[in-house]
């Protein structure tokens, strides 16, 4: 199983619409001091974007089968991408009046998160270069 993005320039510009598994279309840009138009966020500002939608929805997720009221719940991220390693800084914003038993538990969810698991494993890339509908052999 798996998930696919394709993304295709807007009129030969720094625009483009990226279509995810067919349902739906995100538009990424670049500011305009760059060559961009500033009508979506620039790719790489996707990737904390969804780790903080990621964790406040595992978390919403879990406390809607446990019938519990997180309110106006919210996740900061923060990601310094100059930083070597790359850093993510999190902060869940929670209501007040949770036990400490549901704190741990909507902590542990949060680790749970997909997105967090997959930023923290390994990743291998495969490329292919297509010309024509003609894939380039990797061997010249």
């Amino acid at each position: 199983m798996g998930f696919t993005a394709t993304a295709r320039s807007v009129d030969g510009g720094l625009r483009h619409e990226v279509d995810v598994n067919g349902r739906h279309t995100i538009i990424t840009d670049e500011p305009t001091d760059i060559g961009g138009t500033d009508l979506g966020p620039a790719p790489h500002e996707l990737l904390p974007a969804a780790l903080a939608s990621c964790i406040s929805t595992m978390m919403m997720l879990y406390a809607l089968r446990k019938e519990w009221d997180l309110g106006d719940l919210r996740v900061d991220v923060d990601y310094d991408y100059e930083a070597d390693p790359k850093r993510f800084d999190v902060e869940i914003h929670m209501p007040e009046g949770l036990t400490e038993d549901q704190i741990t538990r909507l902590e542990r969810v949060a680790n749970t998160c997909p997105v967090r698991r997959a930023l923290e494993g390994n990743f291998e890339f495969n490329e292919e270069l297509v010309f024509g509908g003609k894939a380039l052999s990797s061997d010249g």
